[in-house]
């Protein structure tokens, strides 16, 4: 067998090449367990994308970015810096097809830039959006142009561990009326969205965002409930280098669904990727990828008063899946009415409705294996609405991974914020730290210790720092012992009558990274 040896130095360059990924855990599982010798270290560099906000003409955009103070918060005597550079966007000719993405007629094997010659549209300024420059404090820069351009950002030394940007877009009427919320994502090679939709009531955008100085080719297949929809259409996409390209998701298929699942698949390259979902009666919001699929899944932070719950959900894999469902409450568990099995066929999208699911408690969903024994994969995300009527607004929230070590949320204002947090395992407590940070324009950061008890769920109205000015961020961190816990944050916003809000789950931000100790035998990871 072929053993590999590498110092301490070759290792951390290896890793930090890795743009904010540190050690990658299952989605529903905890930490690895540390090889013999290993160091957990701070990552050096990261990568966020923040796909282009509206087309909106009554649009107001904000960006908020925000990196954690603490021991694990950096290195090189706490030097470091974050910013966002506006990227280029590649449509058809004029738009005519609403924004469909254009096609390598090459099969995307090269070429990317010259197969968008003449649709390109270059940033109208580069200037940094919300360059950070100090940890613990965020940073806001606002935008209500109707051509904000999609951001392409990194961080590096100190403020790269942990660094976070919200974008969060309130639009005050039209189809994409409602609070459009969205944590700017990673760059990766696959993305996995249940809950999209390509009926004639919804548009739904896939943006596709290269951070790198090379094209990425990418493929896009939807499925529905009897498996794949739609023909070639979304194959060998290009996407030229620090660009953006938008694809209506209705023109990859002739058959409108209501239901589907979206599978983004980088072939050449890494992208980052988001919908923006928009509902003519729901309003619209965007809608993060899932978690990677995993056996057991969580979706966290369903509001006490919703008036409608969509659970969308598929097995990717070769094998069927069945699952037990259950609402992690205040009190426990519980299982929904007439839903005590949900089975998914190998490929398929179910959809199930829950209706008014939590009944004017907080909830969060738990997906787990009927038979305990079973591994076969499964993604999923819940579309929520509130209000009635005339008056109503969506929001998505996706299965997520859970804290680890840490995980934040940016752009709290007052008391528009609602902070949930779930112990999915009965007989294990979660003990958390929730750290409000100081103020954009001013404020000191105060610091609570919660308690949720196994296998139930918390509404938390979260500190707010004494003296707040400005907007501020929510850290989580669990406390040494405690059981599995995963999070989500709302903002609620009304906006003429209409209860607007948006919703973020907050994965480990994995800003830490395990680094083999100098001359250790690398041979159990490589091999």
């Amino acid at each position: 067998m072929k053993r590999t040896m590498m110092s301490l130095i070759g290792v951390t360059v290896a890793l930090a090449a890795v743009s904010g990924v540190a050690a990658v855990t299952g989605p529903a599982g905890g930490a690895p367990d540390a090889p013999r010798g290993s160091t957990r270290l701070p990552v050096q560099r990261s990568a966020l994308l923040c796909p282009a906000p509206t087309s909106s003409e009554v649009g107001d955009t904000t960006y908020t970015a925000f990196a954690p103070k603490g021991a694990a918060a950096g290195a090189d005597g706490g030097k470091g810096t974050a910013q966002l550079l506006p990227a280029g966007t590649v449509r058809e000719d004029g738009g005519a097809d609403k924004g469909k993405g254009k096609k390598n007629p090459k099969g995307g094997k090269g070429g990317g830039a010259d197969s968008a010659a003449g649709q390109t549209i270059a940033p109208r300024d580069t200037k940094p959006v919300a360059p950070l420059r100090q940890a613990g404090r965020p940073v806001t820069a606002t935008t209500d142009r109707p051509d904000a351009p999609a951001l392409v950002g990194t961080a590096d030394g100190a403020l790269a561990p942990g660094w976070t940007v919200q974008q969060t877009t309130a639009v005050a009427a039209g189809a994409g009326r409602g609070l459009l919320g969205l944590g700017c994502t990673t760059p990766d090679t696959t993305f996995w969205f249940p809950g999209v939709s390509t009926a004639t009531d919804r548009q739904d955008y896939v943006h596709l965002t290269n951070p790198d100085s090379t094209p990425a080719v990418v493929d896009l297949e939807l499925r529905g409930k009897d498996g794949a929809l739609g023909g070639s259409a979304g194959e060998d996409l290009s996407v030229p280098p620090h660009t953006t390209v938008p694809v209506l998701l209705s023109t990859l298929t002739s058959a409108p669904t209501t239901n589907a699942s979206l599978h983004v698949v980088a072939r050449e390259g890494r992208v980052g990727a988001a919908v923006q979902a928009s509902d003519g009666k729901l309003g619209s919001d965007w809608l993060p990828a899932a978690a990677d699929p995993s056996p057991s899944v969580v979706l966290p932070g369903i509001p006490k008063d919703a008036t409608s719950v969509r659970l969308v959900a598929l097995a990717p894999g070769e094998s069927d899946a069945d699952l037990k469902v259950q609402l992690a409450t205040p009190t426990g568990m519980i299982t929904p009415a007439g839903l005590e099995n949900l089975h998914l066929k190998s490929g398929m999208t179910t959809a199930v409705d829950l209706k008014d699911l939590t009944k004017g408690e907080a909830g969060s969903l738990v997906l787990t294996p009927s038979d305990s024994g079973s591994k076969v994969p499964v993604a999923a995300a819940v579309r929520v609405t509130r209000g009635k009527g005339a008056k109503q607004d969506m929001a998505f929230i996706p299965a997520t991974r859970p804290v680890e070590k840490r995980a934040t949320a940016v752009d709290n204002r007052g008391k528009d914020s609602t902070l949930s947090l779930v112990a999915p395992e009965k007989g294990k407590d979660a003990k958390v730290k929730v750290t409000a940070s100081a103020g954009s324009g001013g404020g000191t950061p105060v610091t609570k210790t919660y308690t949720v008890k196994g296998g139930t769920s918390a509404d938390i109205t979260p500190p707010r720092p004494p003296g707040l000015k400005g907007s501020y961020a929510l850290t989580v961190e669990p406390e040494p012992g405690s059981g599995p816990v995963y999070a989500a944050r709302m903002l609620a916003r009304p906006q003429g009558g209409v209860p607007a809000f948006t919703v973020q789950t907050l994965p480990d931000d994995r800003g830490s990274v395990l680094v083999p100790t100098a001359g250790q035998d690398l041979s159990v990871l490589t091999n």
